[in-house]
């Protein structure tokens, strides 16, 4: 037990660095030196840890010259996956940390389940690096038990259901996990606030809205958790409606789909969508009671001033705090967690 804790701290300082002697891993771990030196030698025989053929300066009063280690070459990469309307975006990611690729494939509107498969496959096809684990983000309700996406009734994106983890199987050494792209972009505000108890509220060409509870997201049984589309609210006239259709009343739909013509409510700031978001904002904080609401996505974050002065009116008012993570947060949360799988499953061994 005590060697695989030792060679646990060696793994995670060498994916901290990229490379460090025996004396500088001893410094880092606060190991001493030949314990550090046998678990090197260890992880050496294991394939982990090679040595670079790197040398400290020595000799002449310099001390004794030391040899640069870092992590294999052939430990493996994980693979972050994005699937929403701009298209398919596959991210390769190092156990430092790093995107050693992109790949990017477009997606027709309306997406149609065959055309998304095969962008997926497009996109991950470009390189050929070994994957150890992959993370789908995938803008559609994500089935829990089987990674499927799902369609549900007014979705804005795919016309249909695929299995990432069907395309992706042959392409990837071990497991995929695939999630909601809303869960995704709240881990990665979990991580970046850091925040345990709060909603996060994304609005965009699509509504959806991920529950973090005790540091984490809450999914649902059937991992439909945050679908709020249908949420009855108050419409235009008064009117109690679904959320969704709010948004058609006002004719802020794009032709042929429900997704939401985003740059025109910009240019519009209905007061209407104002008060049916403050319904959806006052369930949230009746049923769950949350520390604050974070707002993302497009056209969110600009109206949040509006949206506080509405949520202020309520019986309930809750805090609402934009989103810290603004740039491609889905993918920013696919690829922390892709990162931590990748980490665990090169020391798991």
């Amino acid at each position: 037990m005590v060697r695989s804790l030792t060679d646990e701290q060696v793994l995670r300082a060498l994916m901290r660095h990229p490379r460090l002697t025996r004396a500088e891993l001893a410094t880092e771990t606060g190991i001493s030196k030949p314990t550090a030196g046998e678990s090197v030698r260890r992880l050496s025989e294991a394939g982990l840890v090679v040595d670079t053929g790197e040398r400290t300066p020595g000799g002449r009063g310099m001390g004794r010259v030391g040899s640069y280690y870092s992590l294999a070459p052939d430990v493996g990469t994980a693979l972050a996956v994005s699937i929403a309307p701009e298209g398919v975006v596959a991210e390769y990611i190092n156990a430092y940390g790093d995107s050693i690729a992109r790949a990017e494939a477009g997606v027709g509107r309306p997406a149609r389940p065959d055309d998304v498969a095969e962008a997926l496959g497009r996109a991950v096809a470009e390189f050929s690096f070994p994957v150890r684990f992959a993370v789908v983000s995938a803008a559609d309700p994500v089935d829990r038990h089987t990674g499927r996406l799902r369609q549900l009734p007014d979705a804005p994106f795919l016309l249909g259901e695929i299995d990432p983890v069907a395309v992706l199987g042959e392409r990837v050494d071990g497991p995929v996990l695939v999630d909601n792209d809303v869960n995704w972009a709240a881990e990665a505000e979990r991580k970046a606030a850091p925040l345990d108890d709060f909603a996060y509220v994304f609005l965009d060409e699509g509504l959806g809205c991920a529950i973090v509870s005790d540091g984490e997201v809450r999914r649902g049984h059937h991992g439909l958790s945050g679908e709020v589309a249908h949420l009855i609210t108050e419409g235009p006239g008064g009117r109690a409606m679904p959320l969704i259709e709010v948004f058609g009343e006002l004719g802020l739909r794009r032709p042929g789909t429900t997704a939401i013509d985003v740059e025109r409510l910009l240019d519009t700031r209905p007061p209407e969508v104002v008060t049916a978001v403050g319904g959806l904002i006052a369930a949230l904080a009746t049923l769950i009671d949350p520390e604050l609401v974070v707002i993302g996505g497009r056209w969110g974050t600009p109206l949040l001033g509006a949206l506080a002065d509405e949520t202020d009116q309520q019986p309930r008012p809750v805090r609402l705090q934009a989103a810290a993570v603004q740039q491609e947060p889905s993918l920013a949360g696919a690829r922390a967690e892709a990162l931590d799988r990748l980490r665990s499953q090169i020391i798991g061994p």
